[in-house]
């Protein structure tokens, strides 16, 4: 058995969570996740001030303490933290080794990096290959004691690990893919143990301050997901298969090492706070990587207007009118994007004067600054004495600041330079894959019978119901739906498999009415799994909608009021 936890699920995770990790109970390895699209934009951004930077400075200053006690219990370090930059992060964590007095072998992986390739377009910032766990499992097996990589998959630090452990072969695609599901669920941090979880409130999960996860896998693959003793939080099916569902789409999940099959995951209870993992099937990956593509894709600005009290629409109305008069006169030309938002947050004759109060969002985006600075927010502020009643606004007139794109490309993987640096410097090239598959798209399932009502329907949230989760996938999201165990379980399953449509969803939430939506059944966890396509813009760090990244689509959805027998609530 091998002992994988997590310590991190982002650039800017808990900072004790590596020193909770290694003194909470026994590990053979502790990974760290700190790369999103998001951060790589970061990173490219710091790399463009300092090419000695573009790598997690977190992970370092973590380590001041964590080396030491990693070294004490004989816990493998690995992590993505090198970001734009493993190789320079690996010698600023031998720096630190020789510093504190741990001696330490320090291996990384890079190749990933795929900017100077070319053929990107203009204004690419950052082109970074999706890498799987060959690398890491190749650092391991020459005795690595931390190995640091740029841009790989989130799965790919458990999966490396366990392949490494095992000794698994590109063949072993069932057990390969139980370790990227594994990785899948700690991959952030403590979502696994109810951290923003749907129903933490309704099954009395105590998430003031869960604790972080971790995987006990077996050379079959499966595993145990759970806890160190005393954190936090709980494990339980359904904590599991809410992150199971979070930010994937389609039944096979695909990545570089192994097509991993969610509709053939099965989860059961195997004490308190454990959740096994087993059944997963996997096949032959693609023949291609994914490579995360970002870009500047010019600057924005925002203001939001409160509206206090009675005549909301008039004021909203007469604020957008002048605004459009200084578009129209500004001498340095009208944003290229002018969007208007109103959130009526107001209630009629509310206590409180928050409560009486509507949002008016104004975000103006343009790739020349000069359209979007100063001169929108300061002729938004000129407004204050000359506009509608109890004017005023949420911040004081900003700059605007540049926004980021991100897109994918793919290249086969057999053009991209999979590379282990091992602990004694040599090189090591992993290659690609011999057997390759492009995943297919799954037929539908067989569905169960429709769930008949035997009485009167009531009008409630499709919440009092089900779970979901959501998260961004570039310029998509995806919501996750499932249904809690309990006694009517099956029954709500039936009504939810049959109701709840691509077309019932569009729907429910009209802001994606005319967009893509596809939906993907997994009788096994009793879920539906929705892709959004075009939801999210250009990515969250073009910051295209008031929730940039969907994370809260998903209980957007379960707030929405739908006809339910009132046998099942």
């Amino acid at each position: 058995m091998l002992r994988v936890g997590n310590a991190s699920g982002f650039y800017g995770d808990r900072f004790d969570a590596l020193r909770e990790m290694l003194t909470g109970g026994p590990l053979d390895v502790l990974t760290g996740d700190y790369l999103a699209e998001l951060t790589m934009l970061i990173l490219g951004r710091d790399r463009m001030k300092d090419p000695s930077r573009g790598y997690a400075r977190t992970f370092l200053r973590q380590l001041e303490e964590g080396l030491g006690l990693a070294r004490e219990r004989g816990v493998a370090l690995v992590a993505n933290a090198g970001g734009l930059n493993p190789a320079g992060l690996a010698d600023a964590v031998r720096e630190l080794a020789d510093r504190v007095g741990v001696p330490a072998r320090v291996a990384h992986v890079e190749g990933d990096d795929l900017r100077a390739r070319g053929g990107w377009g203009e204004g690419v910032l950052t082109a970074n290959a999706y890498l799987g766990g060959g690398g890491i499992a190749a650092c391991l097996r020459a005795g690595a004691d931390v190995v640091v990589t740029g841009r790989v998959t989130d799965a790919a630090l458990v999966g490396g690990a366990a392949a490494a452990h095992f000794g698994w072969a590109e063949d072993d695609l069932d057990a390969l893919a139980g370790a990227v599901v594994a990785g899948h669920v700690l991959e952030c941090g403590a979502q696994a143990t109810g951290g923003n979880y749907a129903l933490f409130a309704r099954e009395g999960v105590d998430v003031r301050r869960p604790g972080f996860p971790l995987a006990e896998i077996r050379r079959d693959g499966s595993s145990v997901v759970t806890k160190h003793p005393g954190t936090g939080g709980a494990v339980t099916v359904g904590t599991v298969t809410a992150q199971l569902l979070y930010e994937t789409d389609r039944p096979r999940y695909a990545g570089p090492d192994v097509t991993a099959r969610l509709d053939t995951v099965r989860l059961a209870p195997d004490g308190p706070d454990r959740v096994r993992i087993e059944g997963v099937r996997g096949e032959a990956p693609p023949p291609t990587l994914k490579v995360g593509l970002t870009r500047l894709g010019g600057h924005r600005n925002e203001v939001v207007f409160v509206l206090t009290g009675l005549d909301v629409a008039a004021k909203a109305a007469l604020v957008r009118e002048q605004m459009e008069a200084h578009f129209a006169a500004a001498p340095e030309g009208r944003p290229r994007e002018v969007r208007w938002t109103l959130a009526r947050t107001d209630r009629v004759d509310a206590d409180v004067q928050e409560e009486a109060s509507a949002l008016l969002r104004l975000v103006v985006r343009d790739p020349d600054e000069a359209r979007v600075g100063r001169g929108v927010s300061g002729a938004a502020v000129e407004l204050a004495l000359a506009s509608y009643p109890g004017f005023h606004v949420t911040a004081p007139p900003g700059k605007g600041a540049p926004y980021g794109v991100f897109e994918a490309a793919y290249v086969p993987a057999g053009d991209v330079p999979h590379t282990a640096v091992l602990p004694d410097g040599r090189r090591e090239e992993v290659p690609a894959p011999r057997r390759t598959r492009e995943p297919a798209e799954l037929p539908e399932p067989p569905l169960p019978e429709p769930y008949v009502s035997r009485g009167r329907t009531r009008r409630a949230p499709l919440g009092a119901l089900v779970g979901a989760r959501s998260g961004d996938k570039g310029g998509s999201a995806n919501i996750g739906v499932w249904v809690p165990d309990g006694a009517r379980a099956e029954e709500v399953w039936r009504l939810l498999v049959h109701e709840l449509t691509a077309d019932r969803l569009r729907a429910l939430l009209p802001e994606v009415a005319d967009l893509p939506v596809t939906r993907y059944v997994l009788p096994n966890l009793r879920a539906l799994n929705f892709r959004l396509d075009g939801v999210l813009g250009e990515g969250v760090a073009a910051q295209a909608r008031f929730d940039p990244q969907g994370k809260a689509l998903g209980e957007w959805l379960r707030a929405r009021h739908v006809e339910i027998p009132e046998e099942l609530l």
